[in-house]
């Protein structure tokens, strides 16, 4: 809790009334943010979004005011939102200076780790006054991948090569979100010390590194990218260890990246 804590009593002290009440109308501007909300049962108040939060099904169902690309100010302003869930990895540096100079209660969720995830979820459910569910689900998040670590960590080892993206061909490295998740299934990353966290590299690589196991973020346009059966001298062709995994368990960093953890575990476990 030390790395949110300072956040918390930043915002206190800025929304003192809003933050003793719960937040009540929520923009929630990231797909990770609206599934947080909704674990600590505050999704109800959630009257915006931004694209491809979707989860769960009642997300679908509320507006989305934008994207990467930007957000609807004129929106934001129409709804008059208590409080604005941001992402800083996710919205415009632009946008979240102008959510500030507007004087809107902003709350930064931007977990870079996955124990930061159950961090978050009890910084949440503090802003909304859901204390008692968030902890209690952090706790569980916390005891489930506690439970896969200990599983995990005596396995014998897998070369694996992650396909983030297949044109250009980009994988994960050290200080991802992707390669803690393969560090608690005790596999060996192919290119866990490449330069950068997401690197380009080239096939010629991937195939020089022999890979034991291929594992394909199932997005439209990744999963045809790159046909690896082309390579029969591969291991993980030849003994036919190629998976898609699906891309929001592995690439959200919410509560139901435990199942994404699970899954690649499991596609490892299939190598070995």
């Amino acid at each position: 809790m030390l790395n949110i804590l300072p956040k918390i009593a930043l915002f206190v002290a800025l929304f003192p009334a809003m933050a003793s009440a719960g937040a009540e109308r929520i923009i929630a501007l990231s797909p990770h943010a609206v599934e947080m909300l909704y674990a600590i049962g505050a999704g109800s108040r959630i009257v915006a979004t931004t694209d491809h939060a979707d989860y769960p099904e009642a997300a679908k169902l509320i507006p989305s005011i934008g994207g990467y690309y930007g957000i609807q100010m004129e929106r934001v302003l129409e709804l008059k939102p208590d409080l604005i869930v941001t992402w800083d990895g996710g919205n415009r540096a632009e946008d979240l200076e102008m959510l500030k100079k507007f004087g809107f209660a902003t709350f930064s969720s931007s977990p870079k780790t996955l124990d930061a995830v159950a961090e978050e979820l009890i910084a949440l459910g503090e802003l909304t006054g859901n204390e008692d569910k968030a902890r209690q689900v952090a706790a569980d998040f916390r005891a489930e991948l506690a439970a896969l670590r200990l599983a995990n960590h005596s396995k014998a080892r897998k070369k694996l090569f992650y396909q983030l993206w297949g044109q250009p061909l980009m994988t994960v490295s050290h200080g991802s979100w992707i390669q803690q998740i393969i560090e608690v299934c005790n596999g060996d990353n192919l290119f866990v010390d490449a330069k950068g966290e997401y690197p380009l590299v080239s096939v010629e690589a991937v195939l020089k590194g022999k890979p034991e196991l291929i594992l394909i973020s199932q997005e439209q346009g990744n999963t045809t990218a790159v046909d690896w059966s082309q390579w029969p001298e591969v291991p993980a062709v030849a003994n036919k260890h190629i998976y898609q995994l699906d891309a929001d368990l592995l690439h959200r960093a919410g509560p139901r990246a435990i199942q994404g953890v699970e899954a690649l575990c499991g596609a490892i476990d299939k190598a070995r």
